[in-house]
């Protein structure tokens, strides 16, 4: 990395998504680094373009327009680096996230062991693991062979063996995927990882190397009881970028022009929820939420640490033929607040799968998305919580532990007509625990933030700190068992003025602080009948400084897990209270 391109002024950075292709730029105002514009323009990875340089030209037109800032040549070409009239950019970063689900094969010696962390890598970016092979199986080598050739995958992941460890059997399965890769035509061959015994390495460049591309990886199981994921996660990155550049026309260029930078958007996304967990409470964890078209991302960092999982089958885009394999209607009509018959919903998401950019167009199909929304968060983070590497503080069993801050991202949140309507999906959605901040990515930036902080980490830090983020208000969410109307919690909030307010929280209730953004207050906390709400144990309570947010403080006093009423009218009213409560 050069000194020019760490000393990045002004960043352009591109992410392509399955629906829209987006422009933004970053660069500094004042004596501070912010967030300038930025122009969209629909993807055009399909016909009649198929190529992702169109949409990219036109979202970055659309970025001159409003900024009237030149940032492309008459050869059409990124003007890189910038001159002193203004034109041109100093750098330019990519994330992409558009494209089909990343066919895997995963290889590994023990079915809960390495074959286990090889599926854990794959599902740290926008794969499915279409077939596994190991020494579990009873096939014989030919049957393993076919299995294979029947994927017809974009990658094999190859684990096993400790380091120093077992490579008789290693070498048995490589085998079988080296036979597979001879069989296929060589622009059809896999792309192969192998993050196993880190001793063979030699021999496998000698076997696979000459058949397909092969990539080598730190051991994603060093140790029997030990998996580390993250230094083949680059590895994957760049494997993500072969495969799509095989895919999608212009992924080449696009990665061209951000000099070999490109990166999958889940990754990025990644990066900058690990990033964050350094700076905030270290006690404490720091998650993120995206959902997008092609998948919902989880991503959860502790001083470092990152677990993160992608989930393209919880997409809002053409994934939503196949939703009914994982999410039942009943689990959506579950959360609506109208009553919609179960045959207009399956119909909405049959019509959203054919159209993935449609909007809603009526009160109804609002409540559908949101229903959706509510519910891919809620089996994506169910699933995300028990498999993080590391352990976060916090209630035990399935609840969501302590974390501050909460990133949440996603046109479904950031397009809600109202903030408490973003909230309310949040709060349903992830059911956060103990104090924490709701912040929205209103103008879908996490990402490439994540790209740019690689270039420029203070940029990074101030536009999070900027405007361009929606911070939706403080949570308090206490944890503990009552009678719907029992008093759970006492609050007093003292204000900058010194003004006072005391408020007592009825569980079952959501209640609301009126604390205009940017404004500080001090609230003491008085947990009753046991309830924690983070502050050392059940019924500890203390004081705690907060900002304010678009909604001010929020008191989640529903309950955790949140239960609804099995009755479907009793149920509707509830969550339309709700609502209200927290402004429509």
């Amino acid at each position: 990395m050069t000194s020019s391109v760490v000393s990045a002024d002004s960043i352009l950075a591109i992410d392509v998504g399955t629906i829209n292709t987006r422009a933004s730029l970053f660069d500094v105002v004042g004596s501070r680094y912010r967030f300038v514009a930025s122009g969209t323009a629909p993807t055009t990875i399909a016909p009649p373009f198929s190529d992702v340089r169109e949409g990219i030209s036109r979202a970055i037109n659309l970025l001159q327009e409003t900024t009237g800032r030149l940032l492309i040549g008459s050869d059409g070409n990124i003007l890189i680096p910038s001159h002193p009239d203004g034109t041109g950019i100093d750098a330019v970063t990519a994330t992409l996230s558009a494209g089909p689900e990343i066919k895997v094969v995963a290889v590994g010696l023990l079915e809960d062991v390495s074959m286990e962390s090889a599926r854990n890598l794959a599902i740290t970016t926008y794969a499915k693991v279409s077939e596994t092979i190991s020494l579990n199986d009873r096939r014989k080598q030919d049957e393993r062979i076919d299995a294979i050739l029947r994927a017809r995958p974009d990658l094999v992941i190859v684990a096993g063996g400790i380091d120093g460890g077992a490579t008789r059997s290693v070498n048995q399965l490589l085998e079988a995927v080296g036979l597979a890769c001879f069989l296929l035509p060589r622009d059809q061959r896999p792309q192969v990882l192998f993050a196993g015994n880190n001793n063979i390495h030699e021999e496998i460049k000698e076997t696979i190397a000459p058949l397909t591309d092969l990539h080598l990886a730190p051991n994603i199981r060093p140790g029997i009881h030990s998996e580390q994921l993250a230094p083949a996660q680059i590895s994957m990155s760049k494997i993500f970028k072969n495969v799509r550049a095989q895919q999608i026309f212009g992924v080449s260029d696009l990665d061209q022009w951000a000099n070999g930078r490109l990166l999958p958007t889940s990754t990025a996304f990644g990066r900058v929820v690990r990033f964050l967990s350094h700076i905030y409470d270290p006690n404490k964890g720091v998650l993120g939420v995206d959902i997008g078209a092609s998948a919902t991302t989880i991503a959860a960092a502790l001083k470092g640490k990152l677990g993160i999982r992608v989930f393209p089958q919880l997409g809002l885009g053409s994934n939503l033929e196949n939703l009914s394999h994982y999410i039942s209607t009943d689990h959506i009509t579950f959360w609506l607040s109208e009553e919609i018959p179960k045959s207009s919903v399956r119909d909405y998401l049959f019509n959203k799968a054919a159209h993935p950019a449609s909007i809603p167009a009526t009160v109804e199909e609002m409540a559908i998305e949101q229903a959706l929304g509510r519910q891919m968060m809620r089996s994506a983070v169910s699933q995300m919580i028990p498999s993080l590497p590391f352990t976060l503080s916090g209630p035990e069993g399935d609840l969501l532990p302590w974390v501050e801050p909460i990133l949440a991202s996603g046109s479904i949140l950031s397009n809600a007509p109202t903030p408490g309507q973003s909230m309310l999906m949040i709060l349903d959605g992830l059911q956060p625990t103990g104090i924490t901040t709701i912040v929205l990515d209103k103008n879908k930036l996490l990402a490439s933030l994540g790209a740019a902080a690689e270039i420029n980490p203070l940029m990074a830090v101030q536009v999070l700190e900027s405007h361009a983020f929606q911070n939706l208000g403080t949570i308090i969410a206490p944890v503990g068992s009552a009678r719907k109307g029992t008093p759970v919690l006492r609050i007093r909030t003292t204000l900058e003025d010194t003004s006072e307010s005391q408020l007592e929280v009825k569980f079952g209730s959501i209640e609301v602080i009126p604390l205009p953004t940017g404004q500080s207050a001090q609230i003491q906390l008085r947990p009753l009948h046991r309830f924690d709400v983070g502050m050392g144990g059940p019924g500890k309570g203390g004081r705690v400084r907060v900002v304010g947010g678009s909604l001010g403080i929020v008191i989640d006093a529903r309950g955790r897990p949140l239960q609804l009423p099995s009755d479907h009218d009793l149920r509707r009213e509830q969550l339309k209270r709700w609502l209200w409560t927290l402004g429509n």
